[in-house]
């Protein structure tokens, strides 16, 4: 089983503005002051700008608009509310916030139907919502799809239970941690596991001082060096600057690249950069406006389409 899809489904933004109701515990967004009409116009040419990049490269991106119908402030983040999996299953996940599950759309997946995906199976862990139990999809959860390990920092934004529910669903080992971030000096939980890890197929990017637990931690190092990952260590300023939110995918000629924002990019040390590029060739493109109001960055942008396709 591969780690990489070449095939990515991407949402373009509508309605983009900071989301009052993710920014409880996103502690990576920032009002910035600007209509909401100019935040969402610089957020489209972000966002245009970032799909013809990976598709200059050879990777298929899937992009569907989002609609004016709903507020969907974080439509463009579609990694949270479903996976994908090269069985043909289709994985719908618990969102936090109420006006982020109004981005479940049934026409998103007619759309990928009709470009030759098949979707045999759906595991739906929407009900979970009326317990206040969530687990938003490939955010709370790192996988690597090698390995079978899942790797997941609890948060209010991932429950233990369920994601050990998940793990038994899909016959991935549970590695439970918990990731903190300094806020106003004291240390609060990390939204979501992907913007401090980021597992590739040979490689992990990981912000190992964000697991305060030392047991933890080394369970964690421990998982990856069995799964023989080299571990590239950021700080949890570079976290900030989105280091941590990467995601390794295929372009053309199977050709691997590590994808991120120049944010990120720019936070990197030419030591980290070369570590890198021994495994794969890097992408980035500006994100400062969604990063800035959304609070997520390249990685989350992306929702990897795993599923076979019609012969």
């Amino acid at each position: 089983m591969s780690q990489t899809t070449n095939s990515i489904l991407m949402i373009r933004p509508i309605n983009f503005r900071m989301n009052e109701q993710t920014a409880v515990n996103n502690y990576f967004q920032e009002d910035l002051s600007l209509r909401d009409s100019l935040i969402n116009l610089k957020a489209q040419k972000e966002f245009d700008d970032y799909v013809d990049k990976l598709r200059k490269f050879g990777i298929e991106v899937i992009v569907v608009s989002d609609n004016q119908e709903n507020d969907t402030p974080d439509s463009v983040f579609p990694n949270n509310w479903v996976s994908f999996h090269n069985d043909g299953t289709m994985a719908i996940y618990p969102m936090f916030a109420e006006n982020r599950r109004l981005e479940r759309r049934e026409d998103i997946i007619l759309e990928l139907e009709k470009e030759g995906f098949l979707i045999e199976n759906i595991v739906d862990y929407t009900s979970a919502e009326d317990q206040n139990i969530f687990l938003e999809g490939t955010g709370s959860m790192i996988l690597d799809r090698q390995n079978k390990i899942a790797y997941c920092a609890i948060s209010p934004r991932a429950d233990e239970e369920l994601f050990i529910e998940f793990c038994e669903d899909f016959e991935y080992t549970p590695v439970i941690f918990t990731a903190n971030q300094t806020v106003d000096n004291s240390r609060e939980a990390i939204y979501h596991t992907n913007v401090m890890m980021c597992i590739a197929e040979t490689f992990s990017v990981i912000c190992l001082s964000c697991i305060d637990d030392k047991k933890e931690r080394k369970n964690v190092i421990s998982h990856l060096k069995k799964s023989g990952k080299e571990i590239i260590d950021i700080t949890e300023k570079q976290m900030h600057q989105f280091a941590g939110n990467m995601l390794q995918v295929k372009g053309k000629n199977n050709e691997l690249f590590l994808v991120m924002s120049q944010a990120a990019y720019n936070s990197l040390t030419k030591e980290q950069i070369k570590k890198i590029e021994k495994h794969c060739n890097i992408v980035s493109s500006s994100l400062e406006t969604i990063e800035t109001c959304g609070g997520g960055s390249a990685r989350c942008m992306m929702a990897e389409v795993f599923l076979p396709k019609n012969k």
